[in-house]
Parts: structure tokens; C-alpha cells; sequence
């Protein structure tokens, strides 16, 4: 099961929606999942801290039919994600994606899609989205905001480039034209008996 793209799909899913690193997708038991009508799951992170994150509906869906479909059936401490009934280490889900995403790899770059990218796609996503960053730093398991800020000056080069992209040519940069209002009569009448 693993091996297969159903099993990668859920390993980034998991990571992408929660923000979860790769060793807490390892690490992730049954027993940590709440995939009732407000789908949560409790994230073991760095320092021996817990969280709980949200999950979409979609991936609690996805996450219930696969334990459903688990023979035998799974207990509670049982690895959510395994191969031949034993837990995913961090090195196996890297490799499944490694093997699954090597298509989607950026040669031109030099970079490489890996289990990290969807950690850091979540953060950006949620930066982008207006979250407050303190909330993405909760969200994302982070001790120190500093960590976290990272992510909101790369979103700021990403603005302006974009502010960059539509700036308007110098051609068109002159004297500064009336605004429409002041050329207004009826408009310029009433400001002025007020």
C-alpha cells in the first residue's frame, strides 16, 4: 500500500493541509486522528510538543477509507501510513515521493519536489490567505516566530516582483493629468457651498 501513489497522495495531503514534517507524517498513529464532522489531528512535533491541526473533509475521507480498507483491521496505536505492516519511517516517504515526483522535479532550477515543499507550501498558502502570523506559527509547530517570518518576507519578494511586473512603462510616466473630478463643474460647485 506504501508503494502506491494512493499512499503517497495521502502522505502529501497530509503534510500539505496540516503543515506537518515529514517525521510527524511517520510518526502519525490512529489514535491521533479525529475524523468526525470538525476533522483534527494531533501532530507530535519537535521538543516533545503536541498540536492539533484541522484537516479538510476530503482527506478525513480519504484517511477513513484507508483504514478502512487495512487488513486486518488497525488498532489504535497502529501507523497510519505503512509498508508490509511496518510504520513509514521519514526515509520511506521520501523515497515514495522521490520515486512518484521526479516528473515534477525543476531541472532548469535544480530543484526538487520533496515531502519539505508541501510544509512550506501550506505556510505560504496560509500567509497569502491573510492568517495572522502567529497563527501560522502554531499551525506550523515553530518555537520561534523568527522561523516563521521567513516565509512572510519570501511572500513580500514575491509581492513586489508582482508590483514590479505592472508598474507602468517609463513612457508613460509625465506631468501628472487633472483628475477627472476637478474638470466636474456641478461637483466642484457643490464642494465649494460647503
Amino acid at each position: 500500500m506504501a508503494g502506491s501513489l494512493y499512499g503517497t497522495v495521502l502522505c502529501c495531503c497530509s503534510s500539505f493541509v496540516t503543515g506537518a514534517r515529514v517525521q510527524e507524517v511517520a510518526d502519525l498513529r490512529v489514535e491521533h486522528l479525529d475524523l468526525g464532522e470538525h476533522p483534527t489531528v494531533r501532530l507530535h512535533g519537535k521538543g516533545d510538543k503536541w498540536r492539533r491541526s484541522p484537516l479538510w473533509h476530503q482527506t478525513a475521507t480519504l484517511l477513513s477509507s484507508l483504514l478502512q480498507s487495512l487488513d486486518p483491521p488497525c488498532t489504535s496505536d497502529a501507523a497510519v501510513f505503512s509498508a508490509h505492516g511496518h510504520p513509514l519511517t521519514r526515509f520511506g516517504i521520501y523515497k515514495i515521493e522521490r520515486r512518484h515526483a521526479a516528473s515534477l522535479d525543476d531541472h532548469r532550477t535544480n530543484r526538487r519536489i520533496s515531502p519539505h515543499i508541501f510544509r512550506h507550501t501550506a505556510a505560504v498558502h496560509l500567509l497569502e490567505a491573510g492568517v495572522e502570523i502567529n497563527v501560522i506559527r502554531g499551525w506550523l509547530g515553530h518555537a520561534d516566530l523568527t522561523t516563521t517570518n521567513r516565509y512572510a518576507e519570501i511572500n513580500t519578494k514575491a509581492k513586489e516582483a508582482a508590483l514590479r511586473a505592472v508598474e507602468p512603462p517609463a513612457t508613460l510616466v509625465g506631468p501628472p493629468t487633472k483628475p477627472v473630478w476637478r474638470s466636474d463643474e456641478t461637483l466642484l460647485n457643490w464642494l465649494a457651498s460647503l
